[in-house]
């Protein structure tokens, strides 16, 4: 039988709801190395792998009851910006300053076209969530640069 060409090897998340008997950590203990590590310098994802892999704690929602970024805006630690559109950000700011001394990289040029289109659209779901203020812009660099 031939091989598949596309897989769905990836870790599935449990069904239910209820946090596994495994797990030995009380809610209060993940809320406060929840906190511990945010105050680390980590961001809400790299909190999450940290909690997983280092110790233990499947889903933070099913044992706590809320998200990382709901315990973190509790206690004063939420960033401002959120995380994917922050990445976003850094992402357009390397671009733009690679065009900056390669002028005529038309295939970058593109892909900054395509992450400040991302930045846009991700911009204003947030503002319609109140996330971010109404007044929130993003200020797009490539006209700068052409």
């Amino acid at each position: 039988m031939p091989k598949k060409e596309k897989g769905c090897s990836h870790s599935i998340r449990p069904v239910g709801k209820r946090p596994p008997s495994w797990c030995k950590y009380t809610p209060d203990e993940i809320v406060a190395l929840v906190i511990k590590l945010a105050r680390e310098g980590n961001p809400p994802s790299k909190i999450g792998v940290m909690l997983r892999d280092q110790y233990g704690v499947p889903l933070v929602k099913a044992l706590v009851g809320k998200s990382i970024i709901k315990i973190l805006e509790e206690n004063g630690l939420a960033p401002k910006i959120p995380e994917d559109l922050n990445n976003l950000l850094r992402k357009a700011a390397r671009i733009s300053a690679h065009l900056q001394k390669h002028r005529k990289d038309t295939y970058n040029r593109r892909a900054l076209q395509i992450v400040e289109s991302k930045i846009h659209r991700l911009s204003e779901y947030y503002k319609e969530k109140g996330v971010l203020p109404p007044n929130w812009e993003y200020k797009a660099i490539i006209a700068s640069i052409r």
